[in-house]
């Protein structure tokens, strides 16, 4: 127990490091010139006011009126909301809640890494070296706007419940400590499914990652789970998707309803445009990598660069002694391969015909993230990888230098601090007024639509002082009605568009001069 502590302090001093100097100023700094974090910061926030209120209201959230589950037009983020519900309700600003969620998203997912692939390997080393290579990497450590892409902590526990539901494969014991008694296999799928539900409240993303890398895992460890004698895995595996489906499917719910009604769908085109090609696989936003090539091919890609470091220590993972016959390690090796595959979006054969087939498919836009089934893949391997070194150099007076150099060049690898931030001096006051006054319903204008909807994403982070209706909205999807609204409320202050505002139940006008 102590040793876990201390394993999530040094990663939480790591998240400090590799995000500084956000960690100085929680207050005072933001990402709010990115526009995404505006609608994430709002996101949390609503989930803290709506759930001891009108916890069954929480899609109907009140942008783009008078549209109805407008949450469903982006991430509900409940667990990231739920995390940061109790410091908004002590009186924390939203924006300050939403930088410490990036910190902890961060310092949980490396942990969570590091207790998976300590347990796996026996190696406390190779956990470490697994979180880092997980939680900072080219990948997360660009995305700091995309809260939910920080919140991964629950991805390597739903894998090592799956394995533990099939296996009773002891960790190598490379300290005198004995490997921990081995989950029954209903006690493992209870954790898988828990895990599962977690991750997929997280972030639909993640929701459709980790589905796809448990069904690769599936299919790769076939054997351990069907045929005679393996009843009792089977039904334990059944039990854990049927509850894991009943929980999220509520939550799904909302989505097939706006689909249905609005055509929220992500074309094949839209997939197509944020697909990855072999060059996002070299991109970095690390200062060394950056300064040195990366720059040349950094705009518009995903950064999925895995570090040099990385694929070093994932190769000797991989064909170490008796390494390819761990069927943990052909599992973590598969879903890895599957992640490259399906980045490539309709470059990878068959994509498009699962985009029109499944669903749930429909709902990921940027294809290339499935390049993080490949990063966590290398993460894993890579723990692998260490813990082969530290077998064949235990002992050996030069082992505690090498270890230093790998978490060295891991760190220098993925490095991007120090991070760049804007000041956040607080909402307006005149946001809180709204908060008493009865009967609110806003428009703020001007209100953009079209390429410059994300404008009125300021506008969201400042109805977090009152959650009033608001006519604005910041989202991936727009419906056809709001982007003609928007259009004719161009003509603001005719008696035309006054009418038209009062039709639709307006009270309240702010108009920004500037």
């Amino acid at each position: 127990m102590r040793q876990a502590a201390a394993l999530l302090a040094l990663f939480a001093a790591l998240a400090a490091g590799h995000t500084w100097p956000l960690a100085s100023d929680l207050t005072g700094l933001s990402r709010l010139d990115n526009d995404d974090t505006g609608l994430n910061v709002w996101i949390i926030a609503w989930v803290a006011h709506v759930l001891p209120r009108h916890p069954l209201e929480l899609f109907e959230a009140p942008m783009f009126y008078p549209e109805p589950h407008t949450l469903a037009y982006s991430e509900h983020m409940l667990v990231p909301g739920l995390l940061g519900a109790p410091l908004l309700w002590a009186g924390l600003s939203p924006v300050t809640v939403y930088n410490v969620l990036v910190l902890a998203g961060l310092s949980l997912s490396g942990w969570t890494m590091s207790l998976v692939v300590r347990r796996w390997t026996g190696s406390t080393a190779a956990g470490v070296v697994a979180g880092m290579l997980f939680a900072f990497n080219a990948h997360l450590l660009t995305r700091i706007a995309h809260l939910q892409a920080l919140h991964v902590e629950f991805f390597p526990l739903a894998l090592y419940a799956f394995d533990a539901a099939l296996t009773r494969i002891p960790a190598v014991n490379l300290s005198a400590t004995s490997a921990a008694r081995p989950l029954s296999a209903p006690t493992a799928a209870l954790a898988l499914a828990s895990a599962f539900v977690a991750q997929a409240l997280c972030s639909n993303y993640s929701l459709v990652f980790l589905s796809a890398a448990l069904l690769v895992a599936a299919v790769v460890r076939a054997p351990e789970w069907l045929g005679p004698g393996r009843l009792a895995r089977t039904s334990a595996l059944a039990g854990a998707g049927a509850l894991a489906v009943l929980v999220v499917a509520p939550f799904l719910w909302p989505y097939f309803q706006v689909r249905r009604a609005q055509g929220l769908v992500r074309t094949i085109d839209d997939v197509r445009l944020y697909s990855a090609g072999w060059l996002d696989y070299l991109t970095t936003g690390g200062r060394l990598h950056y300064t040195w090539w990366s720059h040349r091919i950094f705009e518009g890609r995903t950064a999925l660069f895995p570090g040099l470091a990385g694929v070093g220590l994932s190769a000797i993972g991989l064909t170490g002694r008796g390494s390819f016959r761990d069927p943990r390690v052909r599992m973590i090796a598969a879903i890895g391969l599957a992640g490259v595959a399906l980045s490539l979006g309709p470059g990878l054969p068959g994509y498009a015909w699962l985009h029109t087939h499944v669903p749930l498919l429909q709902g990921i836009r940027a294809a290339a993230r499935w390049g993080f089934l490949a990063l966590m893949a290398v993460a894993v391997l890579g723990g692998y990888g260490v813990a082969a070194l530290e077998r064949r150099w235990r002992g050996s007076p030069y082992w505690p230098a090498v270890l230093l150099a790998i978490l060295g060049v891991v760190t220098l690898e993925a490095l991007r601090a120090p991070m760049g931030f804007v000041p956040f001096t607080g909402v307006p006051a005149i946001y809180t007024r709204l908060a008493g006054e009865p009967g609110v319903v806003l428009v703020e204008l001007p209100l953009y639509a079209g390429p410059a909807v994300s404008e009125n994403a300021r506008y969201l982070v400042a109805a977090t002082a009152h959650f009033r209706p608001l006519v604005n909205g910041y989202s991936g999807f727009e419906t056809e009605a709001f982007r003609e609204r928007a259009a004719r409320w161009r003509g603001f202050p005719s008696d035309e568009v006054l009418d038209q505002m009062r039709a639709l139940g307006v009270t309240r006008v702010m108009v920004h001069l500037g």
